[in-house]
Order: structure tokens, then sequence, then C-alpha cells
């Protein structure tokens, strides 16, 4: 079992980029819940925030499983405006609107439960399904390759299973 410990926040990056693959992870929170993601398609070191590699996120805080955050690279979806919010302040930096919401609520398991968020990369689309919801679907991704991220943000997270399978 990886576990991390959510402190000192940073991010445990592969070492190679990968393209056209599937990346099913398995988690749960094992204390208070809180923020974790999984990045793909990253890129530059601490882009952003002096911490973040240039990357979309796939959310896994809790409550929000399968929210993009666009961190240097950008994606879009079908109602776009509604899950992102005004055209005029998308963005892929600090203070833009970088969040794009997921679009189902309570795919979740109960804190303490396993959680499955099965991640597809293919070409310029990025798809996350958690525990068998389809939360998001982006296309026109600015990037279709990259390392992949495990990330640390303040919260105690366990992972029993990060398996990648090319497509």
């Amino acid at each position: 079992m990886l576990i991390s410990q959510g402190s000192p926040g940073g991010h445990l990056i592969t070492d190679s980029d990968y393209s056209n693959y599937t990346l099913t992870i398995e988690y749960r929170w094992a204390g208070e819940p809180g923020n974790c993601g999984i990045l793909v398609h990253a890129s530059t070191p601490r882009r952003l925030y002096g911490m973040f590699p240039q990357s979309i996120e796939c959310q896994m805080y809790h409550g929000n499983a399968g929210d993009f955050w666009c961190i240097g690279e950008d994606i879009t979806v079908d109602n776009m405006e509604q899950r992102r919010g005004p055209k005029e302040r998308w963005g892929v930096e600090e203070g833009q609107s970088r969040r794009v919401l997921n679009m189902t609520d309570d795919s979740e398991n109960p804190v303490g439960e396993w959680n499955t968020m099965v991640i597809r990369c293919e070409g310029d689309r990025v798809t996350v399904d958690v525990n068998g919801d389809r939360v998001n679907e982006g296309y026109d991704c600015t990037a279709d390759s990259g390392m992949i991220a495990v990330q640390a943000e303040g919260a105690m997270v366990e992972f029993r299973r990060l398996e990648l399978s090319p497509l």
C-alpha cells in the first residue's frame, strides 16, 4: 500500500512520459478526508505556486472527485460555462478559473471505504470514472502525453492500486 501523509505537499511523479493509457486507482481516506489528485500529462515542474507541475489534475478532493484542474494545460468539456464559470475568467494560471466541475454528485463512497477511479487518456481526450460512474470527460486537451503524478496536499490518503495499462 502507498500512503500519502498529505504533508509535506508535493508529488510522486513518473520518470517517463505516457500517452494513450488507462490508469486505475483504488484509494480511501484513512482519517479526515481532504485533498489529493492524480495529475496527467505533467511536464514543467513547479509550474504553478512553486509546487504543481504543468498538467491536468483529476481531482480526488473528497466531495469533488473527478473535477479537472487546469495547471498550465487546458481542456474543453460540454456545458463549459455551466461547469467552469464565465468565459472571460477561464485560464490556466493563478487567479484564473482553472476548475472544471465534474458531472455527478455522490459518486464517491463514504469516508473510510475504498473508491475506484479510472482515468483514460487517449489522444487529446481525458475521461474520469469514479466507482463506475462517468464523472468527467474532456477533449481538445492542450497536451496528449506527459508524466503522471500522485499528489500530496494536506490529507492522508491510502492507495492499494495504481495500475497503468496501455490502450
